[in-house]
This record gives C-alpha cells, sequence and structure tokens, in this order.
C-alpha cells in the first residue's frame, strides 16, 4: 500500500477528512417532474458517475436510470431514520466519495428531507454542488400566468386537517401569491376548506405538470372546488392562492353605495 493511501488527516475541527487527504463531493442534482426526457445532460453525466445516489424514493430513482440506460448504486435517504443516514452518508464524503442526492421529482431540498445532510456536509468543509434543472414550482408559477412579480413559497401543504386549515388561514393574509405542494390525500379537503372560508379566492390547482394529463383547474375556490369533484386520477399538483378576490360586476341601475354594499358582504370570509 503506497504511503499517501495509509495515511490519515483531520480537519481544522478534528474531523476525519479521508484517507487520500480529500472529501468528496455532495451534488444535488434536480431529476424531472414527470416526463423522463426533461432529466438534463449534466444531470445524466453526474449520475452515472457517482459512487452512490442518495434518494428520497429509490424505486422512482431505477426506474428513471433504466429510462436513461444507467446503473448505480441507491441508498435510501427517505423520511426516516435521517440522522443515521447522514452520518453513513458523511462518512462515505469524508472518504472521497462522490453523492448525488436526489428527490423523488424536481430540485431536492426542496419540501423534502435533505436539508440536514446538505448543512452536515458544508460545516465539514465537503464540497456541495447544485446540478440544477426540472423544479414543479417554477413550472406551476409559470403556467398559472402569475402576473405579480414575487410569490411566497409556503412548502408542502399539511396532512392533519387543524394544521392544513391554519396554514391556509395564515396564507390567505398574505399580500403576495403563495404556491405550496399538495398531496392527493390532503387536495380536496384543502380546496373544501378554502371554498369555505374564502369561497370568492382566486386559485390554481397545477396538476401533473409535463405529463400528458398536465391541466390548470383555475378561479374562484368555490369554483375550483365544483370543477374538482373527488380529484380522481390527479397524481402531483401544485397550489396556488392568487390573493386576490374575484372582482364583481356592477348591476346596470344599482346605486354605486348598493353596489359596494354588495360586494363587501358577498367578500365576507365565513368562519363556519
Amino acid at each position: 500500500m503506497r504511503q499517501e493511501r495509509s495515511q490519515q488527516t483531520t480537519s481544522g475541527s478534528g474531523t476525519l477528512i479521508g484517507t487520500t487527504g480529500k472529501t468528496g463531493t455532495l451534488s444535488l442534482v434536480a431529476v424531472p417532474i414527470g416526463n423522463a426526457d426533461d432529466l438534463t445532460i449534466r444531470a445524466v453525466r453526474t449520475l452515472a458517475e457517482a459512487d452512490m445516489i442518495a434518494s428520497e424514493d429509490p424505486a422512482a430513482t431505477q426506474r428513471l436510470l433504466a429510462q436513461h440506460g444507467l446503473t448505480a448504486s441507491i441508498t435510501s435517504y427517505g423520511p426516516f431514520h435521517i440522522k443515521e443516514k447522514v452520518a453513513v452518508l458523511i462518512h462515505r464524503l469524508r472518504e472521497g466519495a462522490h453523492v448525488a442526492l436526489v428527490s423523488d421529482t424536481g430540485s431536492p431540498v426542496i419540501a423534502d428531507p435533505g436539508s440536514l445532510l446538505v448543512e452536515s456536509a458544508r460545516a465539514l468543509g465537503i464540497r456541495v454542488v447544485s446540478v440544477p434543472g426540472p423544479s414543479a414550482l417554477t413550472a406551476a408559477v409559470a403556467a398559472a400566468g402569475l402576473s405579480s412579480s414575487s410569490f411566497c413559497f409556503g412548502g408542502q401543504l399539511a396532512e392533519t386537517k387543524s394544521s392544513l386549515r391554519r396554514q391556509l388561514q395564515t396564507w390567505l393574509q398574505n399580500k403576495t401569491p403563495t404556491v405550496a405542494f399538495c398531496s392527493t390525500q390532503s387536495l380536496v379537503f384543502a380546496v373544501h376548506t378554502l371554498a369555505t372560508i374564502a369561497p370568492r379566492e382566486q386559485l390554481a390547482l397545477v396538476c401533473d405538470l409535463t405529463t400528458p394529463e398536465e391541466r390548470i383547474i383555475e378561479g374562484t375556490a368555490m369554483q375550483v372546488l365544483k370543477k374538482l369533484g373527488a380529484g380522481a386520477g390527479i397524481q402531483n399538483v401544485t397550489l396556488i392562492l392568487k390573493n386576490r378576490k374575484a372582482v364583481t360586476k356592477r348591476t346596470p341601475g344599482l346605486s354605486k353605495q348598493q353596489h359596494r354594499k354588495d360586494q363587501l358582504s358577498s367578500r365576507r370570509i365565513r368562519t363556519r
């Protein structure tokens, strides 16, 4: 064994760097949000060269690799036992491995458990690089044609009904549009809640982006609820609260004062 391979060094904090004196690289790789052809050339190369792929959904990642003729060592980086998984991956990175972090869809770390791994790697001086690509967040904002120059990202919509209601009530106070990822489990309840507490709020549900089933359901909360039905067949949804109320047209012959009174009455938020 050559001498440089038998030596171990430490960083200024006293942590083990590795046997070659060099740490590895953590690549944050964005993957398609629905259409496998959206994987970038750089992402293909990165996934092919990585020593290990840490995936939120190993089965989905395996299918994606197969579609592009790639093979790789995949390890689970799901929602459970995150600290233990971070420790294992940091150990590999210290040894000089190239680890690619991917989400089930879109960009890693955005509304997924990747942040702890990135923070740990950066704290130890391990190189972290971004390999950008598809994002349901920006694609949905563009597809919905938001006129606002700014928006608020709310992350993942809560799964429990009480937490979800509190989230929505908070977002309704925002002055800019709010965008959030919504699971199929919480979709119908979220829209029903909005139709109850803010029926005239303008919404857009951007569904199954980049797939043949892609569609946008928009209108007031009440209108969207009627169009949505039971939500059958929808897989991935990005919810957009446009944070502007529908404008009531003035009825001919109605006095300005009466029109204003009716308008305010129609916009009143119900609490039950």
